[in-house]
């Protein structure tokens, strides 16, 4: 494995970096900046996938063949670095990152030509239907019903910690088409059409950060046409497994944890510690060390994934390990973030995080999105299933325990 860039490579970085520099609007990088959620807020991260849409890299990771730029691994990492450096906002992927990987590999030819350009063109925003209460990284033991009644499936039942969903326009979903056999057989993967249809209703839950970017979603006889469905009914499991490989590896983990060390430097370069500044406190300095040791033996775990998924290999088994290594090194690093914020953590203040605000605040500018992110970034090692899931992934599939 090459790791040093080519010219070409350098070349492509440096195109990246002119066109953020050069297309990006002054309060969608504010929104990117002041971020303290899993993504940016709604609306600027919509305008930058319509910015990035028009340049043909709203999907950094698709085939050519189905509007991606088909970039090669490097490319799409030095990408991501470019973009988290330049406090791009995060947007909101879940079309392009799941369900559209989920679509090439098993949707039928209606459903890509349908669904695939829209994703990429942002036109379709997409919410995740998984976890639901009592069932959350035990997936199998998922209760929503959906019943066959001739064309369509009839849907009752309830989702939780669905992320955007009052922003949604689309759903993908898992329902339970049978209760016979094991818990895993009898889920079917489907594709609801319109998340604002009669029969459903979003309920909001509000963060302890303060942010509304999470809800409780309820079906009550909610009709889905059975063209609907992604692979075969009652053979969700495959479907699911499948799009959860590129949930938790499908992008790296370091372009981020090194946009947030450099936060964590920047709070310690300007807070106090003993006779100076923070950042230059030898104890302070090796926690900080240490965390950047782990980002960085992150990236080389993070390359090979990389050179694998450039190959057409999927992220397999090893993308549990990314999403433990990734999850917990970020919630040390938030931890220090806090820490080097000291008393300046404790004020509440999630208007000061809405764009085009400018009051006075009384944690200092640098410091605004410290303990939100540490609130919430909390959850990192619950979504996308629990470390201790991934732990016994790791231990069967990678060790062979």
């Amino acid at each position: 494995m090459d790791l040093q860039l080519s010219a070409d490579d350098r070349a492509f970085q440096a195109e990246v970096r002119e066109f953020i520099a050069t297309n990006m609007p002054p309060d969608v990088r504010e929104a990117g900046r002041k971020s303290a959620g899993a993504f940016a807020h709604f609306e600027a991260g919509q305008r930058w996938h319509k910015i990035l849409h028009q340049r043909g890299w709203s999907a950094p990771s698709w085939p050519a063949q189905y509007g991606g730029p088909g970039w090669s691994a490097i490319q799409r990492y030095l990408f991501a670095r470019e973009c988290t450096a330049a406090d791009c906002p995060r947007v909101f992927t879940m079309g392009v990152r799941m369900v559209g990987p989920v679509l090439m590999h098993f949707g039928t030819e209606a459903q890509k030509e349908f669904y695939l350009p829209r994703i990429v063109s942002g036109d379709d925003v997409w919410c995740q239907g998984y976890s639901e209460p009592g069932a959350g990284s035990d997936l199998a033991s998922l209760r929503t019903r959906a019943v066959l009644d001739g064309e369509d499936y009839v849907i009752n039942g309830t989702k939780i910690w669905t992320t955007f969903a009052q922003h949604a326009s689309r759903m993908f979903c898992l329902v339970r088409t049978s209760t016979e056999g094991k818990p895993q057989q009898g889920i079917t993967f489907i594709l609801i059409d319109d998340v604002k249809m009669p029969g459903i209703t979003i309920k909001p839950i509000i963060t302890l950060a303060g942010d509304h970017e999470v809800n409780q979603v309820f079906f009550d006889n909610v009709r889905v046409p059975k063209r609907n469905v992604v692979g075969t009914a009652n053979e969700g499991w495959t479907v699911a497994k499948y799009l959860l490989e590129f949930e938790r590896g499908g992008d790296a983990y370091s372009p981020n944890l090194y946009a947030r060390l450099d936060d964590v430097r920047r709070i310690a370069s300007a807070e106090a510690g003993s006779g100076g500044r923070l950042i230059d406190d030898p104890t302070f300095a090796a926690k900080l060390s240490h965390a950047e040791i782990d980002v960085r033996a992150l990236e080389m775990v993070e390359y090979q994934v990389l050179s694998d998924l450039s190959r057409g290999k999927n992220p397999g088994a090893v993308s549990s390990l990314m999403k433990v290594r990734g999850s917990e090194t970020l919630q040390v690093i938030d931890g220090l973030g806090v820490e080097a914020l000291a008393h300046y953590a404790a004020p509440f203040e999630p208007d000061a995080l809405q764009v085009g605000r400018n009051e006075p605040t009384v944690t200092p500018d640098y410091g605004l999105t410290a303990m939100p992110l540490y609130l919430n970034n909390r959850a990192s090692t619950i979504y996308a299933g629990s470390n201790e899931i991934q732990r016994n992934i790791i231990s069967k599939a990678v060790l062979g325990l």
